[in-house]
């Protein structure tokens, strides 16, 4: 006679979608505009992936790669590797064929499950890499690749009797070089980020609905605004496409309680017309947390002016740290972007690893926790140059003030030096977003004989301005009465869309990288 596991075994093991699918079978898991999920069928659909994942041979430790659109074929796989001692890695999907093929093959994957609509990409990686024992295909046909539901449909959905938790190894979106796999031989205590995330969020499952607005490929999506709620066996309302008031509406339909958005996302809410705005009811969020990129502080005002005060933000990374804020402590001190959560350390060094003054820049380190801690997947070097002893940093540059509060101004590689002054582009672009003609801004350093390099604002109007000279002269004036002289752009360009990844990071070295063609400048 087999004995009943208890919810609290059952989510040791991996299984906590198993445990929300006892106590509310009928209630649903997933929300997408490709599918629905209750909890029961999320739980026997992960159970089925196990099941086929063991007959085609696969063990626990070995790699699975998942090349998928936001849907419920991706809250299976995820589930499945979690309580099959899998390590998961979803592959961005806006990356090449050649970039997804490397990643694939990187991370030693020895099963591919792939959306009908990234053919290319999975193609190239199944040329690529030997190493596949299992290639899946879902929405559309994928040559060389089985039915992914033809191939479930075979199995058991009864739960497993032999869980083991899994684990994910995301891969970084560098701007430049190869993505990187950010791995961990030992599997970390549950983060102090999450916990604070719990603990602010305040779930009822019972009637909350997160909104998942980014794509699950990246590590905030996935960790902050998927699995922290779906732990919480809270309903996850995947968003396929995120645009603007799309966002508005789905959270007016569904009353969504929670959320996570980039300050890309915020700035193109906050530009809809007035009366697009007042068209819907945004009441019932109570929770909308961002980070992973600095946020104009005239952007937060604004959107909390308009939700309330409900937004949270923390800075942290795929490679762990965690620094957080409320939006009461944020409406005190503007700009900042929080304390270190208990339990994580950070300080500030200049470039020769020695400390700085409060109140000087200094580039952010973090002490890696004694269990878990993060190494580049077969990147020592890499991985090594992170790491100043305990302490690893991403290249982030802040400072604090006297009560520990930390600031970001920007990275080291996306510094300018003009005639020996540093000079951090986010500041800039700060500024210039509040043009009223500006939709999107990024300032870089263009090659200047004189002075070494010069600010050159890179641009993105609102639709329907033109690209005048007209147009120049006032984004320069409205500069020159805001910026200090060495922080005034010199020249303007117009692009149609800047570059931006998932994390709503600008890519900066893209845009910088045609002025320095053929010179010697880093990019």
């Amino acid at each position: 006679m087999t004995t009943r596991l208890t919810d609290e075994q059952l989510i040791a093991q991996g299984m906590t979608v198993a445990a929300h699918a006892r106590r509310m079978p009928d209630r649903l898991a997933i929300i997408s505009p490709s599918g629905n999920l209750t909890w029961k069928q999320l739980n026997e659909q992960a159970n089925r992936m196990v099941r086929l994942f063991r007959r085609r041979g696969l063990q626990v430790g070995d790699g699975v790669a998942l090349l998928a659109h936001n849907g419920p074929e991706f809250a299976i796989v995820w589930a499945a590797t979690q309580r099959a001692g899998l390590r998961l890695t979803a592959v961005n999907w806006h990356q090449t064929p050649e970039v997804i093929a490397y990643v694939v093959d990187n991370c030693d994957a020895r099963a591919l499950i792939a959306s009908g609509r990234f053919v290319a990409g999975a193609t190239a990686a199944a040329v690529l890499s030997d190493k596949l024992v299992v290639k899946l295909a879902y929405a559309g046909a994928i040559e060389g690749f089985d039915d992914f539901e033809a191939g479930l449909a075979s199995e058991c959905g009864d739960d497993i009797t032999d869980a083991e938790p899994g684990s994910t190894m995301l891969y970084t979106s560098g701007t430049t070089g190869r993505p990187k796999g950010v791995y961990r031989r030992t599997r970390p205590v549950v983060s102090q980020l999450t916990g604070i995330c719990n603990e602010t969020a305040k779930w009822n499952p019972a009637e909350d609905i997160s909104l998942l607005t980014g794509p699950l490929y990246h590590a905030a999506p996935l960790g902050i605004n998927f699995v922290i709620p779906i732990n919480a066996g809270v309903t996850t309302l995947l968003m396929d496409k995120w645009d603007a008031e799309e966002t508005l509406r789905l959270i007016q339909q569904h009353k969504a309680t929670h959320t996570h958005v980039v300050p890309t996302m915020m700035h193109r809410m906050l530009q809809l017309p007035e009366e697009t705005r007042q068209k819907y009811d945004v009441s019932s969020m109570r929770w909308m947390i961002h980070g992973a990129a600095p946020c104009p502080a005239h952007v937060k005002q604004a959107m909390m002016e308009w939700f309330g005060p409900v937004l949270y933000e923390y800075y942290s990374s795929t490679e762990g740290g965690g620094v957080f804020v409320s939006p009461h402590e944020w409406l005190r001190k503007p700009g900042t972007v929080g304390k270190a959560v208990p339990g994580v350390e950070i300080k500030l060094l200049d470039i020769d690893g020695n400390p700085v003054p409060q109140g000087q820049e200094g580039l952010i380190y973090v002490k890696a926790p004694a269990t878990g801690r993060f190494e580049y997947y077969k990147e020592q070097g890499k991985t090594d140059a992170s790491y100043r002893g305990d302490w690893f940093t991403l290249g982030d540059v802040g400072w604090l003030d006297t009560d520990g509060d930390l600031f970001l101004t920007g990275r080291t590689a996306e510094l300018i030096i003009s005639g020996g002054v540093n000079i951090y582009p986010v500041e800039i672009d700060e500024v210039l977003i509040r043009h009223p003609l500006i939709a999107d801004a990024a300032v870089v350093g263009v090659p200047n004989e004189d002075w070494g390099e010069e600010i050159k604002a890179v641009v993105e109007l609102k639709p329907g301005v033109a690209r005048s000279d007209e147009t120049a002269q006032s984004i320069m004036d409205f500069a020159k009465d805001r910026l200090p002289g060495f922080q005034r752009p010199r020249t303007i360009d117009y692009v149609d869309t800047l570059p931006r990844n998932a994390a709503g990071k600008v890519l900066r070295a893209q845009v910088r990288a045609p002025y320095w063609a053929g010179r010697s400048k880093s990019i």
